[in-house]
């Protein structure tokens, strides 16, 4: 049985992949933080708690740690609020009231606690920043051999990026582009690390198609969290969004729902390039996700939000 430790930065894909690690069989999740990057980090904290007491298939003891890492270049202010809104849902509220407690440890002190009590090797999966994971290699360099392998959301290797900032070139991903030195640090570690880059998901939009699908399934109330989620996603026509982060997600869960070849890189960490990925036959290697299965992996997807009636 896997044992999965989650860290994630507080937007509709984390939430959603948060879900469905509640709900997935065949696992065991050890814990689960957030950190202050693409949401707001109080409400998403907030609806972690109520997503545990909702969603919690599994009834892993669970709680839920708040990151104290600041970023090097913080997301867009526009970005970020969809936190407050997801925790807003109805479904997440009607209990009126949160039974799942905050973790007492900041994020990255609560992963070594969570890496060192394991029995097993532990799978971390993180969908924002590497800076939580970069704290606590610097505070306890043990923990890099609890650590089984690391599934990573950012990153991108093909040349294009999606920061849009005055003191950037725009060849970064966002999450890299948040504290390139943890990208750094992380890469100097001995961990094994699985990337999804911003091309590995053009397989799966997502578009309307996508959010009828879940529509005709909210019946599943796993698949009506998830309809509602996606529906506060406003973006220009011309943005494609895809599922970066549940993609990543699901690889952690099913490694057969996607391709990946080997490859050396490296990360920039100064200029206006700062937190571009680039290959490089010195750097470190890495395992570069480059296609995904999308039957599969929407097969998988639909199977676990069905499990709750």
């Amino acid at each position: 049985m896997k044992e999965i430790y989650f860290n994630h930065d507080g937007n509709i894909d984390d939430l959603v992949s948060y879900l469905l690690l509640l709900q997935a069989p065949d696992i065991k999740l050890l814990g689960v933080s957030a950190i202050d990057a693409d949401g707001y980090i109080d409400p998403a904290v907030e609806a972690c708690r109520k997503m545990t007491d909702r969603f919690n298939l599994r009834n892993d003891k669970l709680t839920v740690a708040k990151s104290t890492s600041r970023a090097v270049n913080q997301f867009p202010t526009e970005w970020r609020t969809a936190a407050y809104s997801f925790n807003s849902l109805p479904i997440l509220n009607e209990a009126g009231k949160i039974t799942t407690p905050q973790a007492k440890l900041p994020a990255h002190l609560d992963m070594i606690d969570k890496l060192k009590k394991a029995d097993k090797s532990v799978i971390l999966v993180m969908t924002g920043p590497l800076t939580d994971l970069a704290r606590a290699l610097d505070t306890d360099p043990s923990i890099e051999n609890k650590i089984a392998k690391l599934y990573w959301m950012g990153g991108s290797l093909d040349g294009h990026g999606n920061v849009v900032m005055v003191n950037a070139d725009g060849t970064q991903e966002w999450n890299a582009f948040w504290d390139p030195y943890a990208v750094k640090r992380v890469l100097e570690s001995n961990i094994d690390i699985q990337m999804v880059g911003l091309e590995s998901t053009e397989e799966l939009p997502l578009n309307n198609k996508l959010k009828l699908h879940w529509a005709s399934l909210r019946r599943f109330p796993a698949m009506d969290l998830i309809g509602q989620g996606y529906s506060l996603i406003v973006s220009n026509p011309d943005s494609q969004l895809y599922l970066w982060d549940v993609l990543t997600t699901m690889s952690a869960l099913y490694p057969q729902i996607v391709e990946t070849r080997r490859v050396k890189a490296k990360v920039l960490t100064e200029g206006l390039a700062a937190g571009r990925f680039e290959e490089d036959k010195n750097g470190r290697e890495i395992t570069l996700v480059t296609r995904a299965n999308k039957n599969l992996f929407f097969n998988k997807m639909d199977s676990i939000l069905e499990r709750t009636k």
